[in-house]
């Protein structure tokens, strides 16, 4: 695969695991914990595919300056990070309105 190849694939994948995110938190919101719940764990399958192409990235490089820093490689850097912030704390979130009566 090529570079620029793995790099949209970050940036897809992770953007996928963050939308996803966010619909399990609207259907948390509504009290539909199930469906929260399966949005959340397709999300953690995306940021896991990001997360595997961005490690075979580190490893190709070793630590050594061996791939070329591009915009676009830290756009997908940030894709990657946002998205992973976001599942961690719509997490949380969710926990809170699983503990929360639903109110109309």
């Amino acid at each position: 695969m090529e570079l620029e190849e793995q790099v949209m694939g970050i940036i897809i994948n992770a953007g996928q695991s963050r939308s996803l995110c966010y619909e399990a938190l609207h259907a948390a919101k509504a009290g539909d914990f199930s469906t929260a719940d399966a949005k959340m764990q397709e999300a953690a399958h995306y940021s896991r595919e990001a997360h595997l192409v961005q490690t075979q990235l580190i490893e190709a490089d070793e630590g050594e300056g061996k791939t070329k820093m591009t915009l676009v490689m830290v756009h997908a850097q940030d894709h990657l990070m946002t998205s992973i912030l976001a599942k961690e704390l719509i997490a949380e979130l969710i926990a809170i309105y699983r503990a929360q009566p639903l109110h109309a």
